[in-house]
């Protein structure tokens, strides 16, 4: 039959009768105690190491969330980039169209006829990010209205729609020449 601790320790050499049943009479008091307040001592130690733990919990709740929203921002970015891939539309033609990114006035060559679907808001201008490098593509403003979702600093030039009425235009009266470019 295995010997309690207390036995063992009095066998030893290192605890007396005496100092045993001081402790057993301390240990009963805490216990009549805690049943009467119906509140378990307080362990000091087993606080100390509850309120690490709680800590400990806390952190890696916080890195988890930084990493879930570096994976959510990585994911939005391959999406930018594969909807820019698929649909982009092939610039061609040696007019030089004027837009302005971060207040830098940039300018790409397009034909007539895109810079007319420009204007009208049938095409948008955005911008693909490759590495360190930005590099401008034009997409159709469907493309562009799912790519503002994830992220609208990618759109670089959108047409404004124009707020002024055919019927309050006080130049409609007035043709435009054709070969006027600003």
């Amino acid at each position: 039959m295995p010997n309690s601790l207390q036995d063992q320790l009095k066998k030893s050499g290192l605890v007396d009768n005496k100092k045993a049943k001081e402790l057993e009479r301390a240990k009963k008091k805490q216990e009549k105690l805690a049943r009467k307040t119906k509140h378990s001592s307080v362990d000091e130690a087993k606080l100390a190491l509850d309120k690490a733990k709680a800590e400990k919990v806390a952190r890696d709740r916080q890195l988890n969330l930084e990493k879930n929203q570096q994976a959510e921002q990585r994911a939005l970015a391959a999406q930018i980039k594969q909807l820019i891939e698929m649909n982009i539309v092939r610039k061609e033609g040696d007019q030089k169209f004027n837009f302005s990114d971060a207040n830098v006035i940039k300018h790409m060559y397009v034909s007539q006829a895109q810079i007319d679907q420009l204007s009208r808001g049938s095409l948008a201008i955005v911008a693909q990010k490759s590495g360190k490098d930005h590099s401008y593509v034009l997409v159709p403003m469907g493309v562009v209205l799912k790519i503002e979702q994830r992220d609208p600093k990618a759109v670089v030039f959108k047409a404004q729609e124009n707020t002024i009425s055919d019927e309050d235009d006080p130049y409609a009266d007035f043709q435009i020449p054709d070969d006027l470019t600003w």
